[in-house]
């Protein structure tokens, strides 16, 4: 608990109407959750304008309302402010005595790669003997202790608290994904960030940032934003990757698999079961396989160097990482057949990883690959997905992901626009996930290789707004094993 006072910041306020005196015992964005003595901030979402929430707020207990627009109450204090979202991420951070200032915090962006190189950052320095934490897409870690993830990166106050939570339970670390989104809505604002990982910039979100352009600048404002003391750490084989850090005053080093840089790597092979790589001079092997894995490890790696890991214990701590879930995860049924679960949900990522499959699949049996593409979101990937399947597989079906609030059917229509005509003819239709599945099961003979993308890591079907149970791991292998009954 803090008084009003104790939490405002120094800018961005335009008038304050009430007693700063007061206690403040919680912060919130969403007026349901409003207690007595909260600070709820009206701010204006992509679905909703806050402001509406206002007389709500204060009914359920809201001591202080902060808004940008003219509002009246001489129950509550009122603070206007010229934005918002950095209003309020400042007062979080000051309710919760900065935590980001009293650990270290690296952030992961771009658009692939980043659950699996912030993950396998927390992997890393727990095993080194570190307490650490981590919020990702695929949850939020303290110390062990696991919490379900709602968002790829929370709202700035949830952020502050799980940062203070980290703090109170030891941690030396926290590692976290930080997308567009949240960049250009400052929910990252006043974190005070040891270093930034940049993994690749490739098609996505242009249903919320309309332009590449727009997106691309949105990953630029995190790295922006770092300090001298901290480091930007960019993959320089992306033709994004120097241009992430033309601003940013942190320390500038890079990561490649094929050009000049401070962190190098090279492959010397790779299979199912996983992969041999030269790290700076020395020979690993890692049980994570690929291309785009090869990256993740390398961004590791550097970011371990970066935050002083000699080198010997970063290269024997990078070589014990196991994969993360939902991301090329393997399931081989009795007769041989391999089946992968990935997250790939983007062009460039469905590409890596249908790419990895076909070079591990030295005895040229038949990629079958299942696809769907999520609703409510970016369209203008759908067609190019289904092209990359049909091109990449011997034999595709399309069917839905998350259908969210969007019909199905519809989804399935835009991802065959990108489908020739006599990959039209041959690719299945299959709406019904679950029988898609089933199907590609059926379909498969010995050492083939079955793809499911998209979902990754999630236990949920959206349909209809609805959220379902549906694991797609769980479907697979239950397919697969019926084939051996």
């Amino acid at each position: 608990m803090k008084t009003l006072k104790e939490i405002l910041p120094q800018n961005y306020i335009r008038s304050i109407s009430g007693n700063t005196d007061i206690s403040v015992y919680g912060l919130t964005l969403d007026s349901r959750t409003v207690k007595d003595g909260f600070v709820f901030a009206a701010m204006h979402g992509t679905q909703t304008d806050g402001s509406t929430y206002i007389s709500s707020a204060i009914k359920n207990g809201a001591s202080v309302i902060v808004c940008n627009n003219e509002y009246s109450n001489k129950d509550v204090v009122i603070i206007q402010t010229d934005d918002v979202a950095k209003t309020i991420a400042l007062m979080a951070a000051n309710f919760y005595d900065e935590p980001s200032t009293h650990l270290d915090l690296v952030g992961v962006t771009g658009t692939n790669g980043k659950t699996t190189t912030a993950s396998l950052l927390y992997q890393m320095f727990s095993h080194l003997g570190y307490v650490c934490g981590l919020i990702a897409t695929t949850g939020i870690v303290i110390n062990d202790e696991k919490i379900e993830a709602t968002h790829t990166t929370p709202d700035s106050i949830t952020i502050n608290l799980l940062l203070d939570m980290m703090v109170k339970a030891g941690c030396e670390y926290a590692f976290m994904e930080v997308s567009s989104h949240a960049v250009v809505q400052d929910r990252i604002f006043g974190l005070n960030f040891k270093g930034g990982i940049f993994t690749n910039l490739t098609h996505d979100h242009l249903d919320y940032h309309k332009t590449f352009e727009n997106y691309r600048d949105a990953k630029k404002g995190f790295f922006d934003h770092l300090d001298l003391e901290a480091f930007a750490l960019t993959n320089i084989d992306d033709k994004n990757g120097k241009y992430m850090l033309q601003n940013s005053k942190a320390a500038r080093v890079s990561y490649s698999l094929e050009s000049p840089a401070d962190f190098k790597a090279k492959i010397l092979e790779y299979d199912i079961h996983g992969m041999q790589l030269i790290i700076d001079d020395e020979e690993i092997f890692t049980t994570l396989t690929g291309k785009f894995n090869a990256y993740n490890l390398l961004a590791v790696y550097g970011a371990a160097r970066m935050l002083e890991i000699p080198k010997i214990k970063a290269l024997q701590a990078l070589s014990m990482l196991h994969g993360v879930e939902g991301r090329f995860s393997a399931i081989r049924s009795n007769d041989n057949i391999t089946g992968i679960v990935d997250y790939a949900h983007t062009p460039d990522a469905l590409e890596n990883i249908l790419n990895a499959i076909k070079e591990i699949n030295t005895k040229h049996k038949k990629i079958i690959t299942v696809v769907g593409c999520g609703g409510n979101r970016d369209k203008s990937k759908r067609p190019i997905m289904a092209k990359i399947a049909a091109s990449l597989s011997d034999h595709l079906i399309i069917t839905s992901d998350n259908p969210r609030n969007e019909d199905p059917e519809e989804i399935l229509n835009e991802m065959e626009l990108g489908l020739s005509f006599q990959q039209k003819k041959v690719a299945l239709r299959i709406t019904d996930r679950r029988q898609a599945i089933k199907t590609a099961c059926m379909m498969a003979n010995e050492g083939d290789i079955i793809l499911i993308a998209g979902k990754g890591h999630e236990k949920y079907q959206e349909i209809a707004g609805v959220k379902h149970f549906f694991d797609d791991k769980i479907v697979l292998a239950e397919y697969l094993k019926e084939r051996n009954t």
